[in-house]
């Protein structure tokens, strides 16, 4: 894992503690963030559009990915970094688990992948390989041409049921954490 460790987030969750996320893509935001005390560091294909000037997520390329997972590398030195698999890098678990292992030679100790229920096998495949994974459920921007836009999720019985069955699903599947993306705010902090 290029020398960088994971922060044990299960021991950090069960004593209580707060954990905190914020998305960089580039070296210095991501040296100010590390600096801060910030826990995990997000290399987010949002890039995309933040940066590159792309409309969405979905033309964002795994060299690009790589490109900025390297720099924001360079900037972390406490803080657990987290590269995002771009679309169509994780079509099936074992193409996931070379993207994953691009991202981690780049410098991200994890990864961080689109999808419930449907990906769990993709999530357990990479698990395996031994790159820790971060799941991310709810609104997914690299679906957002299929659905037309941007919405929230989790507002009717069925959108919540399968919420918590995609959650369900991506704990099985080994993944640590948990990105809940434009869900319901009186939705998100239910448990089942």
């Amino acid at each position: 894992m290029n020398g960088k460790a994971m922060i044990d987030f299960r021991a950090m969750k069960a004593r209580g503690e707060q954990i905190t996320a914020l998305t960089a893509y580039d070296y210095p935001t991501a040296r100010l963030l590390d600096e801060s005390g910030i826990d995990i560091i997000l290399v987010g294909d949002s890039l995309g559009m933040v940066v590159l000037g792309y409309p969405d997520t979905t033309q964002v390329t795994l060299a690009e990915m790589v490109h900025h997972t390297r720099a924001a590398a360079r900037g972390v030195k406490r803080a657990t970094l987290v590269a995002d698999l771009p679309i169509k890098t994780y079509d099936n678990a074992e193409q996931a688990v070379a993207t994953a292992r691009e991202l981690v030679a780049a410098g991200a100790p994890a990864v961080k992948l689109e999808g419930g229920a449907s990906h769990a096998k993709r999530i357990e495949a990479v698990v395996q390989a031994g790159i820790p994974v971060m799941a991310h459920i709810g609104m997914l921007p690299q679906s957002v041409r299929e659905e037309g836009g941007y919405r929230v999720k989790g507002r009717s019985q069925s959108e919540l049921e399968q919420l918590i069955q995609d959650a369900h699903a991506v704990e099985k599947a080994g993944a640590f954490a948990v990105v809940l993306e434009i869900v319901a705010p009186d939705r998100a902090p239910r448990r089942s």
